[in-house]
């Protein structure tokens, strides 16, 4: 069968389980599967990545305050389908120098312009399922953690070798569409 001119274009979301978390901490404060978007891997040329969790217990999800190199968009709303405004749930979220909190306690959209530093985010309470959405407007999900530029594109497979994890190389960034 021949190729459509657009198939690199549609990517069907396949699930991913629950990885890692931290040390002595389980992996049952998110339902899973889970759904992620991981950018240029995925569609070659995209400028866009997203992970769709819901968190349905406490979770301290990051710790380490850092930047993007461009804009991110946090989405917090009720995980209880098809209301997303049911919310109940306590968020601690830090944004830039000064580690300014907010606490999120209703459905919220946060920008993050490039460059801010945030984080700590913690989802302290949850007392109903919460649908949280981290998008970040680059092919990779990656900053600039203690100084250190990091990258992740998730457990997936490498999309020039079907034998090796992904290592977050970067190689797929290059790739475009019409290739």
């Amino acid at each position: 069968m021949t190729q459509r001119k657009y198939e690199k274009l549609v990517y069907e979301f396949k699930p991913e389980y629950n990885e890692a978390a931290a040390e002595g901490v389980g992996t049952d404060f998110v339902y899973s599967p889970q759904a992620y978007f991981r950018g240029a891997c995925q569609i070659p040329g995209a400028k866009y990545n997203v992970g769709f969790q819901i968190f349905v217990k406490p979770f301290f999800l990051d710790r380490t305050p850092h930047r993007h190199p461009v804009e991110e968009y946090l989405i917090f709303l009720g995980g209880t389908f098809p209301n997303v405004f049911e919310f109940d749930a306590d968020i601690s979220l830090c944004l830039g120098e000064e580690m300014e909190e907010y606490i999120i306690t209703k459905p919220t959209i946060v920008r993050i312009p490039a460059g801010v530093l945030h984080c700590p985010l913690n989802f302290k309470r949850v007392g109903k399922p919460i649908f949280f959405q981290a998008a970040c407007m680059q092919g990779m999900f990656g900053g600039v953690y203690d100084g250190k530029e990091i990258y992740y594109n998730g457990p997936g497979q490498c999309v020039y070798d079907a034998d090796k994890k992904c290592d977050a190389c970067k190689n797929c960034l290059d790739d475009d569409w019409d290739r």
